[in-house]
């Protein structure tokens, strides 16, 4: 009886980190129509930068990027993966400034920023 116990606790522990994840909400988010919009790509940024008003998807992102750069995605789901390294290889390429001062925001002391980028490289 005490090892079926104890087999039920190591599934239902299982089950809760397995769920550990951001919610999906908007994994669905077309972001090469973000990227194809500039002065919208920028509404984004300025919401992680607190420069702009959120809007509700940006919004949702914004609740848990400081947590995404700090633990390297490690809640992220695929999808939301291959949605931040999209986001950040576009900054990287024609926002450099804005970069920076993601960077500076969210990883300050460049401790975090490195071991992001190589979790969402793959997605």
């Amino acid at each position: 009886m005490k090892s079926l116990v104890l087999i039920a606790l190591a599934v239902f522990v299982g089950l809760a980190v397995a769920d550990d994840k951001y919610t999906t909400e908007n994994d669905n988010f077309d972001v090469e129509t973000l990227i194809a919009n500039p002065e919208e790509f920028k509404k984004f940024t300025g919401c992680f930068l607190d420069t702009n008003p959120c809007n509700d998807i940006s919004g949702d992102f914004k609740k848990n990027i400081a947590e995404a750069f700090h633990e390297a995605c490690a809640k992220c789901t695929d999808a939301q993966k291959h949605l931040f390294q999209r986001y950040l290889a576009t900054l990287k390429e024609k926002y450099s400034q804005d970069l920076e001062a993601i960077k500076k925001k969210y990883d300050p002391e460049g401790k975090f920023f490195d071991a992001l980028e190589k979790a969402v490289s793959k997605a």
